[in-house]
């Protein structure tokens, strides 16, 4: 390192404060000759980063030390993946960097992000590092917030487009503010400062990628969302050294183990075994030990918090943890030695488990097969590896999972069974195909074993007394009851909204629609009406899966919350030195917010990039017609859902015909104001495509079908005093059809 560097500078005005010109400090560190120049650039450095402010034409003094309470910006990561942040002055930015510490005392948020702002409260600690404990997180204005889109070349600079739907603004790129974007480059840019008028003028920050690359769809959804796709070289050493802690193990080894999972899967983070009992059944569930290679506060720990757990793409994964790990050590690989965390449960005949015990293990996979694979070779047509095991271990399976079945429909969750489309990606980086998943018993099978290890896991640490992490699901608000009520008014049926919420109930209303042409729309509005599941340190039960306590163990490899189980029954079995820390455990009720804001960002970048992803399949599609099914109602339109792909569109009310459209909240329609024809959720139409919009990932749709004729003895929407409508166009006059007068 050259002479002088920044902290030397600092601690010589630090003991030295009256010494604050660029020759007093050059003096006083003995600085000469080529030296100078150093010290020159630093202080220029140290000034640019708030460090230190200017007095003089050549003198400088450290800048204010931050007060302990005052306003923060979040400006950056460190090389470990710490959030970063400033005071704030009137000013602007100033003082020493600051990591990010957390909340502080109870108060509660979603986790910061690059950009946003807070009042936090400040701590130095020894070696001149500072830490700042969030107090509250200001909303971030939307004119603040940086703007993902395509960078389009004009004559002075440039402009950046969004891709989102939801955002408005398009920024104006001077020349100086490029940043090297040519057009068509897929870009990050944030506003910059400006007047009260004019338009809004930005800086590009990041170049992601190329506008016609096929994996655009993708790569927008990650920068937009600020999802974490490289890791930091300490957590990729660390992960490439990785051994796993020394701990007393049971050896596995020879029970067959097998994993079934997706045929495209490249980690395996559980496996499962069965076996006839005189009076019942055993089943165990090994999942991989990650605890043991992923210890707490390291860098390896640290991005994983971050990330709190995988988002999944039609071309790729972002993984929570580097794939050195994910899809190698710590992944249940067909007959290779791995570390595994298990527990041991045993069924009577009925289903009903009547004891289990954990068990921290040495496994070797005895086989791995697919859902499609373990699905043909019950059905009586295996393949050649599957046969192999069907009569060890493919039969004992199904025979318990009957069993469990059996437990599971007298429990009566919540039986929604959605349709699930996947976008086959081809090598080229082009959508291939859209189909819709099967569901067979082999998912089943494993979804029930997966629960019922979960429920273990809760019902252990809840016992020990232990710090545990929820997954909790709160019953439907009455909100949401009197909406589902006053809906079903239109089937002719009462809901009991007085009436304490049952999964029962809402199953016999599923099941009495099962085989009519309602049922999509049934299936759709009991979802609409439920809570989202979420983290908690404190339990309120599982409504959906209709059990009193459940917890997230069984995928370590791609969520963080299950890590935090694993290492919570380590304690309690104490099996080991690597299981939950005192102080990880007391901040539980932090990481529990911060990991559902993870999931719901993963959750919504998945779902804009399969969005994009169907745009593009459908682009060169404009004229055709589509099969769909009214899946949402608004003031402005229906949202229709096409039954070839699973693709939803909008088509506006403006553009359905010449009458006016009410919106009918209740049973959720639109109404013709004078003829009272409608367009109600759940009905089936015939459309066009009328537009694509790839880059936002939006279908513009025209309705061809007819809508319903009006009910018998329906009251006919009527205007509220004042209100004021707009005529809808006629079609086939002119390019926009004809508009009558504003009414009042």
């Amino acid at each position: 390192m050259s002479f002088p560097d920044k902290q030397t500078v600092l601690d010589f005005l630090r003991e030295n404060p009256g010494a604050t010109t660029k020759q007093e400090i050059a003096k006083g560190l003995a600085v000469k000759g080529r030296e100078r120049q150093t010290l020159r650039a630093i202080l220029k450095e140290l000034e640019a980063e708030g460090t230190l402010k200017k007095t003089g034409k050549r003198a400088w003094t450290k800048a204010d030390t931050p007060p302990p309470t005052c306003v923060i910006a979040f400006e950056g990561r460190n090389d470990d993946g710490e959030l970063l942040a400033r005071a704030v002055g009137k000013e602007g930015p100033f003082g020493p960097e600051l990591i990010y510490d957390g909340y502080n005392g109870k108060m509660r948020g979603p986790a910061p992000g690059i950009g946003d702002r807070g009042l936090a409260r400040l701590k130095e600690h020894e070696g001149g590092h500072w830490t700042a404990r969030l107090m509250k997180l200001f909303e971030k204005r939307d004119e603040e917030k940086p703007v993902t889109g395509v960078f389009s070349r004009t004559v002075r600079g440039g402009r950046v487009q969004p891709a989102s739907r939801k955002d408005k603004r398009e920024l104006l790129i001077s020349e100086a503010d490029t940043g090297g974007a040519v057009d068509g480059d897929l870009v990050v840019a944030s506003p910059i400062a400006r007047k009260a008028y004019g338009p809004m003028r930005g800086r590009v920050t990041e170049i992601i990628g190329r506008q016609e690359d096929p994996r655009a769809a993708s790569l927008l959804a990650i920068a937009t969302h600020d999802i974490p796709t490289e890791f930091p070289e300490p957590v990729l050493k660390q992960a490439r050294e990785a051994v796993p802690a020394d701990a007393p193990r049971e050896d596995l080894r020879d029970m067959l183990l097998i994993t079934i999972d997706p045929e495209d899967a490249r980690d395996h983070d559980d496996a499962v075994y069965a076996e006839k009992l005189e009076d019942g059944w055993r089943v165990v569930v090994a999942i991989a030990d990650v605890a043991a290679y992923v210890t707490t506060d390291s860098p390896l720990d640290q991005e994983a918090l971050k990330r709190g757990n995988s988002t999944y793409f039609p071309d790729r994964v972002v993984p929570m943890l580097p794939f050195e790990l994910s899809a190698d050590a710590c992944s249940l690989k067909e007959g290779q030695e791995r570390m595994c965390l298990a527990v041991s449960m045993e069924f009577d005949q009925a289903g009903t488990k009547r004891s289990h015990k954990f068990m921290r293990g040495i496994m070797q996979s005895a086989g791995a097969l697919s859902y499609e694979e373990a699905q043909q070779a019950i059905d009586g047509n295996p393949t050649p590896r599957a046969e192999k095991l069907l009569k060890s271990v493919l039969e004992p399976l199904w025979g318990a999972y009957a069993a469990l079945k059996a437990a599971r429909e007298r429990r009566s969750p919540l039986e929604l069974e959605l349709p699930e489309r996947k976008v086959e990606i081809a090598e080229d980086g082009t959508v291939a195909g859209i189909r819709e998943k099967a569901r067979f018993d082999a998912h089943k099978l494993i979804e029930e074993m997966m629960i019922q290890a979960n429920v273990a896991a809760a019902e252990t640490l809840e016992k020990a007394g232990s710090p545990l992490l929820y997954r909790i699901h709160d019953t439907p608000s009455d909100a949401k009851i009197a909406a589902l009520a006053e809906f079903l008014k239109t089937f002719d049926i009462k809901w009991p909204v007085g009436e304490k919420t049952r999964t029962a109930r809402f199953n016999r209303l599923l099941s009495d629609f099962e085989d009519t042409d309602d049922a999509p729309v049934i299936s759709e509005i009991v979802l609409r009406s439920q809570s989202q599941a979420v983290y908690s340190a404190e339990n309120i039960g599982h409504f959906g899966l209709n059990l009193t306590k459940y917890a997230h163990f069984t995928s370590p490899i791609r969520r963080y919350s299950d890590l935090i189980v694993h290492r919570a029954l380590i304690n309690v079995l104490k099996a080991g030195p690597d299981g939950l820390t005192q102080k990880q455990g007391a901040q539980l009720e932090e990481i529990a917010e911060h990991l559902v804001n993870t999931e719901r960002r993963s959750m919504a970048a998945e779902r804009e990039a399969t969005d994009r992803y169907l745009a593009l399949f459908l682009a060169d599609r404009i004229g055709a017609e589509f099969q769909g099914r009214i899946s949402g109602v608004t003031k402005a339109g229906l949202f229709i859902r096409l039954e070839e792909t699973g693709a939803d569109g909008f088509a506006p009310a403006s553009q359905i015909s010449h009458e006016y459209w009410r919106y009918s909240e209740g049973s959720q329609a639109l109404v013709a104001e004078k003829s009272g024809k409608r367009y109600e959720m759940g009905m089936e139409v015939t459309v066009r495509l009328t537009e694509v919009a790839p880059l936002e990932g939006g279908l513009l749709l025209e309705v061809i079908s007819d809508p319903k004729p009006r009910r018998p003895g329906e009251k006919l929407p009527t205007r509220t005093r004042g209100q004021r409508f707009e005529r809808r166009p006629v079609r086939g006059k002119g390019k926009a059809g004809k508009r009558g007068k504003k009414k009042r």
